[in-house]
C-alpha cells in the first residue's frame, strides 16, 4: 500500500519552496522507486482567501488520513488585523492540536561549507550539530484562561496561561531521551524553575523520567543561560528539550548559528511517527515571488519525513548527500552567498539538488 502525503503549500514564499521539494518527489519516483499517493490541500492565509477560515474542515479530513505532511508556510501582513481566530497561524496551530503533534524535532546543522555565513567566528559554531526537543500542544500558547480583558477599574488586561500536566511532560520528555539515545546520549533539559511554578514541575518529571535512561546524562538550565551558552559555547549540547515558548524562541536563535534560518527543516511527531514536516522559517512575505527564498530548509524537511515517518532513512541520506554536493560546488541562495560562491535564485537551487541526486 502507498503511503499518503499531504502537501500544504501555504502562503508567501511556501508554495515556491514546495514546488522545489516536489522537483525531489519526481525525482525519487522516477530514479529511486518511491512510490506515493500525494494530495494538496489548503492552509493559512490561502484557505481563509479560498474558504474563509485558515483550517478548512477539508483539509483536516485530508491530514488525518494521511500518514505524512509537508507544509510551506503560514501567514502573512495582509491577514494581520483579521480576528485572532481567523488569522493564519491558527491553521497551523490547529493542525498541530487536532493531530497531537507534541514533539518538535528542530536540528540546528552547521554544514562545513557554510562556516562562513555564521554570524559568530568559525571556532565557535564549526561542527555543530545539536537537536531542540521541543514541546509543542500545551503550554502559554494553548492554556486557558487567556485572552484581552477590562478590568473592573477600566483598564485593559492581556492574560495568558502556562500549563502543563506531568503526562504532557513525560510525554514529551521520553521523546527527548530516546532522540538522545540515537546521538551522543546527553541531554539538557531547559526550564525556568526559579520563578515558574509549571517549570519546576516540569524539571521534576524530566528528573523522575531520567532514572528510566541510566545511559543518558541529562542537566538542567535556565532559559536565559541557555540562550545566552547558545551563542557563546553552542557545542556543548546535543539535544535540548524544553517547553512549547521557549522552545520557539531558543530554535531560532540556534538557526542562525548555521548562517540561515533558510536551512533548518523541522518534524512534528505523534505518538506513533505520524509527523507534519516544515522549515522553521516563516512566509517572508517582503520576498514572496521574488525568486530569492532558499529551498533547501524544505527539501531537508521531505529529508526528515522520509527517514521519521515514511521508513525510507537511505532516501533521506541521498537528499541530504546531494545538498552537500550542491554547496561544495559554491552554490548558494542570497541567504547563504558569500565571496567566491555562485549566487542562484530558488529554481536554480531545486534543479541543481535534483541534478545532483542523479548517479
Amino acid at each position: 500500500m502507498k503511503n499518503k502525503l499531504l502537501i500544504l503549500p501555504g502562503d508567501g514564499i511556501g508554495p515556491e519552496i514546495i514546488a522545489e521539494a516536489e522537483k525531489v518527489l519526481d525525482c525519487l519516483h522516477t530514479d529511486f522507486g518511491l512510490e506515493l499517493e500525494v494530495e494538496q490541500g489548503l492552509v493559512g492565509g490561502a484557505a481563509y482567501e479560498a474558504e474563509g477560515h485558515p483550517l478548512p474542515e477539508s483539509t483536516l479530513s485530508l491530514a488525518h488520513d494521511a500518514d505524512a505532511i509537508l507544509l510551506g508556510s503560514v501567514g502573512g501582513t495582509k491577514w494581520e488585523t483579521l480576528d485572532r481566530a481567523l488569522r493564519p497561524e491558527q491553521g497551523l496551530l490547529g493542525l498541530r492540536a487536532a493531530l497531537e503533534l507534541f514533539a518538535n524535532l528542530r536540528p540546528a546543522i552547521l554544514y562545513p561549507q557554510l562556516a562562513d555565513a555564521s554570524t559568530l567566528k568559525p571556532e565557535v559554531v564549526s561542527g555543530l550539530d545539536l537537536l531542540i526537543v521541543r514541546e509543542l500542544t500545551g503550554g502559554i500558547y494553548f492554556g486557558q484562561p487567556r485572552g484581552i480583558h477590562i478590568r473592573d477599574d477600566g483598564q485593559q488586561e492581556g492574560i495568558n496561561t502556562l500549563r502543563y500536566s506531568e503526562a504532557e511532560i513525560e510525554r514529551i520528555g521520553r521523546s527527548a531521551f530516546e532522540a538522545a539515545r540515537k546521538r551522543d546520549h546527553r541531554l539538557c533539559s531547559v526550564d525556568k524553575a526559579n520563578v515558574l511554578e509549571c517549570t519546576e514541575l516540569w524539571r521534576q518529571v524530566i528528573t523522575r523520567i531520567g532514572g528510566d535512561y541510566p545511559d543518558v546524562q541529562l542537566s538542567h538550565m535556565y532559559v536565559d543561560n541557555a540562550a545566552m551558552q547558545l551563542v557563546r559555547a553552542p557545542k556543548q549540547f546535543d539535544v535540548i528539550v524544553t517547553t512549547n515558548m521557549f522552545g520557539d524562541i531558543l530554535s531560532d536563535a540556534a538557526a542562525m548559528l548555521t548562517g540561515s534560518i533558510g536551512m533548518l527543516p523541522s518534524a512534528s511527531l505523534d505518538s506513533l511517527g505520524k509527523g507534519m514536516y516544515e522549515p522553521i522559517h516563516g512566509s517572508a512575505p517582503d520576498i514572496a515571488g521574488q525568486g530569492k527564498a532558499n529551498p533547501l530548509a524544505t527539501i531537508l524537511s521531505l529529508a526528515m519525513m522520509l527517514r521519521f515517518s515514511l521508513n525510507r532513512p537511505e532516501l533521506a541520506d541521498i537528499i541530504e548527500a546531494a545538498i552537500g554536493r550542491v554547496l561544495d560546488d559554491g552554490l548558494r541562495t542570497p541567504d547563504i552567498a558569500a565571496s567566491g560562491t555562485q549566487t542562484v535564485g530558488t529554481r536554480d537551487m531545486g534543479d541543481a539538488v535534483v541534478a545532483a541526486l542523479r548517479p
